[in-house]
């Protein structure tokens, strides 16, 4: 069974910090882009960052440049989102998602959307002003 599988949502308070973890099941993320991508309620899905599987680049969205970092643990089959200096507009059902196709030749979150193939349920993250 492929799964993703999303946790360390919670409530922060503006100026904090996240570590949000997706581990894999049924398959290794070794040949995946791995993204997060984020929505709230009367909100757009938004596409917040991705890495790639070949090289390991990254693509962020403009509004968590220099505050969000996405990292891979091959070994652990999981994905890592550290989340700095949180702001209340950053709230929302963070779901991570993979995307075999997606290289580092490709446009975020345009192509990743395209070549997106399995997603979690999310993990929520709440900040307060």
């Amino acid at each position: 069974q492929v799964q993703l599988q999303e946790s360390g949502g919670g409530l922060v308070q503006a100026g904090g910090s996240l570590r949000l973890s997706c581990a894999a099941s049924g398959f290794t993320l070794d040949y995946y882009a791995i993204g997060w991508l984020r929505q709230a309620p009367g909100k757009e899905r938004e596409g917040v960052l991705c890495i790639t599987s070949s090289d390991g680049s990254t693509y962020y969205a403009d509004s968590v440049k220099g505050r969000f970092t996405i990292s891979r643990d091959n070994a652990e089959n999981t994905v890592y989102l550290q989340m700095n200096s949180l702001k209340p507009e950053d709230t929302g059902n963070y779901l991570c998602a993979g995307a075999k196709e997606y290289n580092s030749g490709s446009s975020f979150p345009e192509d990743f959307y395209r070549y997106l193939e399995v997603w979690g349920e999310g993990t929520l993250v709440t900040v307060s002003s």
